[in-house]
Order: structure tokens, then sequence, then C-alpha cells
């Protein structure tokens, strides 16, 4: 593939995500705040923000694999179709044993989407940085309007309607899947090595991955809606997706910049700095500022999110380039998903400073580990 095939391929593919995202980044602001709306509890809630990452824990492999044989186009051809059923299934299902199979359904949907976005993205060496960082940016306007209009239109005509909306616009998604190429290497001689975790002991990275998204995927998303409900019991929607859509402008406007960076620094040694900017925000959070440590937060997550793919890409052989992605996004998965599911549970019992800060050593500890060198 040329430098000019990648960067088209990986422009097209990220705006297939751009299309397909806002489903699942609104349900994080919605199930929590009206989880009644929906029949299930905020312990079933939580279950049902981790699901569409569990169930990567064990796809991914298999999804990589499918990548790997039926090439970018079919796969996100495929996964655009999944993601608009399961967007609509949240505005149509009632109760957590409905919703579950959506989440499900979700969950391998982006997989393919995400390593569409990652493997393209790094498919030519030259410019893979640059690349990513522009990558996110256009897959982060997406979530960005998305929270922004599902905020104020659940507001006028409830949680439900909002899904309906973004099923129909999920399926733009299919026309830029169409342009996508049959097959990421066009012939090359590099046999693409898939596949996902192997469940031994997780390397450095792998570590990493795991306790950033459990920190600022999991417990940071759901924290937010919760304490903020706390915090401001009216308009706590729209003060949250806020919140979160300042995240998404945060990677529209600094992802490219991020990757650039990183091309001229080096993707590991930005990253490390960023995580560690990061964990304090954490901090500040748990010691009760909420919104300036959310700022915080979502502001570096502008930087970060165009980093670890390039980091992960470089620190693999050619052939092992997508089973090492799909293996850094399983980690980063197993981590989310046990986010949720223990904020939770232990939000209403334990202290906010205890969790905040916890997770903020534990961040700090395992980046110095995995991007020091």
């Amino acid at each position: 593939m040329t430098r000019e095939e990648a960067d088209r391929a990986s422009r097209d593919a990220s705006l297939v995500l751009a299309m397909t995202l806002p489903g699942d980044t609104v349900l994080y602001l919605l199930l929590p705040l009206h989880a009644a709306v929906f029949g299930v509890s905020l312990a079933e809630a939580g279950l049902l923000l981790a699901a569409n990452r569990l169930v990567r824990i064990l796809g991914y492999g298999w999804v990589a694999r499918g990548y790997e044989v039926f090439g970018p186009r079919r796969a996100c051809l495929v996964a655009v179709l999944a993601a608009a059923c399961a967007t609509t299934g949240y505005a149509l299902l009632p109760g957590v044993w409905w919703l579950l199979p959506a989440r499900l359904l979700w969950g391998l949907a982006f997989a393919a989407m995400n390593i569409a976005t990652q493997a393209l993205a790094t498919a030519e060496p030259s410019g893979a940085s640059r690349r990513s960082g522009a990558s996110r940016g256009i897959i982060a306007a997406g979530p960005m309007i998305g929270l922004l209009a599902g905020a104020a239109l659940a507001e006028v005509a409830g949680p439900r309607i909002v899904f309906l909306c973004l099923g129909a616009v999920s399926l733009v998604g299919l026309v830029f899947a169409w342009r996508l190429p049959r097959g990421e290497n066009q012939g090359e001689a590099v046999k693409l090595r898939a596949g996902g975790p192997r469940f031994a002991l997780p390397r450095s990275l792998d570590v990493w991955s795991f306790v950033q998204g459990f920190a600022l995927d999991g417990l940071f998303v759901l924290g937010l809606a919760f304490l903020a409900a706390q915090a401001m019991p009216e308009g706590a929607a729209l003060a949250a997706g806020g919140a979160l859509a300042a995240r998404y402008l945060a990677e529209v406007l600094l992802g490219p910049p991020a990757g650039r960076l990183a091309e001229r620094f080096g993707a590991a040694r930005v990253l490390l700095v960023v995580t560690l900017a990061s964990a304090a925000g954490l901090a500040v959070i748990g010691v009760g500022w909420l919104w300036v440590g959310s700022l915080m937060v979502v502001g570096l997550r502008g930087l970060l999110q165009p980093l670890p793919a390039p980091v992960a890409a470089s620190r693999a052989p050619p052939e092992e380039r997508v089973a090492a992605l799909a293996r850094m996004a399983t980690w980063r998965d197993i981590g989310a998903g046990v986010g949720p599911l223990a904020a939770g549970v232990l939000l209403p019992l334990v202290p906010a400073v205890v969790l905040y800060l916890g997770a903020a050593a534990v961040l700090v500890a395992s980046s110095v580990h995995a991007l020091r060198r």
C-alpha cells in the first residue's frame, strides 16, 4: 500500500467509525442517568456498558482473523449494519436481558471497525503517527456532535428516541465502508498474522492498556455521570454530556498535533508524558474538584488517543502488526469492561477519593513500566 493509498483508506475507515460510534458513546451518557426508563438498575447499567467490551475479550482474535480473510471493505460493511441494528435496539428493547444481545452485537461490530482504523493508519510505516492523529480527529467528530445533540434531544423527547435517530445515522457509514480497499496489503508479500491475546502473562504495554481502559474509559466515564447527578441533579445530562463532548472536541483539535508530535519526538515518549498528566487529572477529581479534573482528563485524552497504535505497531514485526493491535485493544477492553462494573458497584459505597486516587497511582506505575524506554 502506497502512502497516498494509506492516507485515503485511513480517512474512509475513520469516517465509518465516526458515523457509528455515537450510538455507543451516547449510551454511556444516557443509560446511567435514565436507567429506570430502560428498565435497569444502576448495577445493571454498568453490566450493559461493560458487555460490549467484555465480548471483545473473546471476540477480538476472531474478528482480527476475519479482517485478514475478508479485507477492510467487507468487514466494515457488515460491521456498519450490525452497529445500526444494535443502536436501534437500544431504543426498542426493554430490560437488561433484551438489551444485552444488542450490546454484544455492538461490541463485535466495533472490534472490526476499530481494527480497520488502526491497521489502515499503520499499514504504511511512513507517516503512521500522523495518520493515526488525523484518524482520531475524524472519529471523534461523530461522538462529539452525537453527545451534544443526544443530550439536548433527550431532555425534550426522552432518551429512547435519541437511539432511533442514531441508528439511522449509522447507516451513512455504508457509503465510506464501500470505498475501502478489498484487501489491506494490495498484493504485497507481507502476510499478516492475525489474532487476539493469548491469555498468557500480558506484556508491559498490555498492562498499561488494561489500566488505561479501566481508569480512563471505565471508571471515569461512568463515574462522571454518577458524580454529576450528585453535584447538580437538574441538568446533569447536559452537564455530563458537555464534558464528554469536550473530550471528543479535544480529540478533533489535538489528535492531529499529537500525531505530529509523535513523529518528531517518538510516540512512546509523548504517550508517557500524556498518561502521567491524565493520572494527575484523576487525582484532582478524587480530591473533589470534579469539573476541573474532568476537563483535564478529557483534554489530555485528545492527545492520548492517537498514540498507542503507533507504539504497538512499531514494537511488533510486520507480520504480527494486526495481532499486536488486536491484543492491545483487547486488554484495554478488559480494563474498560471491568471499570463500569466496579464503578457501578463501588461508587455508591466507597468514597470517590479512594477510587480515583488509587486508579491514578496504578496508572502512573503501569505507564512508567511500559513506556519509559
